[in-house]
């Protein structure tokens, strides 16, 4: 879009705020090669997430590099999770009347559900912690604020496909959807140059879900601080946050989705998995994990759904620390009291009067 594009909609709109513009394009060629924004988001917030979480891992008290090698199950499993949960809820697009079944291989383009990608990371993640033998619960409460940062990250690139919008409104933040178009001329939305035409205002729903994933991680951060909880409690808390503000998101989107009942399959899914999460939340084992815990082969744990398994295992690692502590403070009791009865002068001295008196008596006979 052109300076002078983007000074005549302000103009134009002076009585309010300028509506927020979309990018003139999504994608660069490189010669032969597509350089695209929304792959470069996904791969920068993979970065920061990687980065953030093995910084939260090793405050934990957990082996340096145990992030980045439980990633390199996670990651490749989580995308291929969020393509096929956007392939199977809008099968339409793919394979309907009008659909090609190999755009959905081209995962470029976007479309990537965050419920597979959570599903299937989730079982990477746990063939990743199998191996090397740590923790799955507590890698989960290391890495939870870092993985929802990289959802807002990841947002950005649905901007710049001019993708995940709402419902035509004429609030001041509308988000302009320009027109583009290809190489030949021909009407392509996604990875065309824009025209300078304005399509539609719409609601910036990636930029609603943006915020409201920001907004919980600082609640996750501030919640792990304040009551160092753990065994997966945080985890359940980043999925039930995050549900709970794509549920009334998901209801302000106008692109084309399969529904139930009129209500957009993303919202079911929403509301289900955050029962799931609260339930988890509730019922998990209480308490965090000592450092010496999450050291590879500490202790074995149960499935993520015994959680009655769960609960054990957590209650017996938390007397641990209690009756060391107990023994501890025994121990450091009665070597005050011999302290003190060292550095009495009364107790002191009687005691080496007697000691004389003794040897002298002794001497006598």
């Amino acid at each position: 879009m052109t300076l002078r594009v983007l000074a005549d909609s302000v103009v134009a709109n002076s009585d309010v705020l300028a509506y927020i513009p979309s990018p003139a394009q999504g994608v660069w060629q490189i010669g032969p090669f597509p350089l695209r924004a929304y792959a470069l988001c996904i791969i920068l917030g993979i970065v920061v997430a990687i980065w953030w979480g093995e910084r939260r891992w090793r405050a934990r008290g957990g082996q340096p590099g145990a992030i980045l090698d439980v990633a390199m199950f996670a990651v490749p499993f989580g995308l291929v999770g969020g393509r096929l949960y956007h392939v199977a809820t809008d099968w339409q697009k793919y394979f309907g009347a009008d659909g090609n079944p190999v755009d959905a291989l081209k995962i470029y383009q976007g479309g990537l559900g965050i419920w597979g990608a959570v599903l299937l990371g989730g079982i990477g993640a746990w063939i990743g912690c199998r191996v090397y033998r740590i923790p799955l619960p507590a890698l989960g409460d290391a890495v939870a604020p870092p993985i929802l940062l990289a959802q807002a990250i990841g947002r950005l690139g649905n901007y710049f496909n001019q993708e995940l919008y709402g419902r035509e409104t004429d609030v001041p933040w509308g988000l302009q959807i320009f027109r583009r178009v290809g190489d030949e001329g021909q009407l392509d939305m996604m990875n065309g140059v824009s025209t300078g035409v304005v399509d539609k205002i719409v609601h910036p729903t990636f930029l609603y879900e943006l915020i409201w994933n920001l907004l919980v991680v600082v609640l996750l951060v501030y919640v792990d601080r304040r009551f160092r909880i753990g065994h997966g409690r945080l985890f359940a808390l980043y999925v039930a946050g995050y549900c709970f503000g794509r549920f009334f998101i998901e209801l302000m989107r106008a692109d084309e989705a399969t529904q139930i009942a009129g209500i957009r399959i993303n919202s079911f899914t929403s509301a289900v998995v955050f029962l799931g999460a609260i339930a988890y939340f509730v019922f998990a084992t209480k308490g965090r994990e000592t450092p010496e815990q999450l050291q590879p082969g500490a202790s074995p744990r149960p499935w993520p759904w015994q959680l009655r398994a769960l609960r054990a295992a957590g209650t017996a690692s938390a007397e641990k620390p209690s009756v060391a502590a107990s023994e501890q403070t025994a121990t450091d009791a009665a070597a005050e009291e011999t302290s003190d009865r060292e550095s009495d002068p009364e107790t002191s001295g009687g005691e080496s009067a007697e000691t004389g008196s003794e040897k002298a008596g002794s001497d006598k006979s």
